[in-house]
């Protein structure tokens, strides 16, 4: 069975994401880009803004006038966002821009992940991860996977990503090394993926593209 096949039989296979709670839209924000998570806060670009939600009461607890037109991640300390075709360094605090790199693909990333001092960012189109220097933006390597990738999510030493082709969108957990799927999430109908980003505590947050809304998605239990 060729990697397609094994894709679809575990789209028909798995069950449908479950959907715990939406958020937004928010107001002066149509679209969702890129989305991480702080450790509390739920980080969403909106195209001109970086919006942080507190989860639990749904309000939007501080903006920055940051433009974000792709992904969004967090190292611990610096928020990084995709942004006509380079990848900022921001200060979550003052909104500073601290350094900024080149992003790989220049226009064509999608999602963007932090994990082992690295940057992980997708190339929607060419369906593809890059490992990226945060210092110097160099490609490290690649890993390719079968449909679009849009958000990115390490969590627990898996590697997970959002797809968007058409009217069918997934969450798909793939194999690090060979980029074949070990699980997926197909979203309801009318549900996409733009950004990704688990709260490492259950939950993946997603951005819903043009709907404007951030949506909370149970994450699989592991046995054991």
């Amino acid at each position: 069975m060729n990697r397609k096949a094994i894709d679809e039989a575990l789209r028909t296979a798995t069950r449908t994401a479950e959907i715990v709670r939406e958020y937004g839209p928010f107001t002066g924000a149509d679209t969702i880009h890129g989305v991480t998570h702080d450790g509390q806060r739920v980080w969403a670009a909106t195209g001109t803004r970086l919006l942080a939600l507190d989860p639990d009461s749904g309000e939007v607890v501080r903006t920055l006038e940051r433009a974000g037109d792709a992904g969004t991640a967090f190292d611990g300390t610096w928020l990084y966002q995709i942004a006509d075709g380079r990848i900022d360094r921001i200060d979550p605090t003052t909104g500073e821009v601290a350094a900024s790199i080149p992003a790989p693909s220049k226009g064509e990333d999608s999602g963007l992940a932090w994990s082992d001092g690295s940057l992980w960012v997708g190339q929607y189109r060419n369906r593809k991860i890059h490992r990226i220097d945060p210092e110097t933006g160099a490609i490290l390597r690649t890993i390719e996977s079968n449909r679009f990738v849009t958000g990115v999510s390490w969590v627990d030493s898996e590697l997970w990503h959002g797809t968007w082709e058409g009217d069918d969108s997934d969450i798909r957990r793939i194999d690090p090394d060979s980029g074949a799927v070990l699980e997926c999430l197909p979203m309801p109908k009318g549900c996409g993926v733009s950004g990704l980003e688990s709260d490492g505590n259950g939950l993946f947050y997603c951005g819903g593209g043009t709907s404007g809304k951030l949506r909370a998605v149970r994450r699989p239990e592991r046995a054991g």
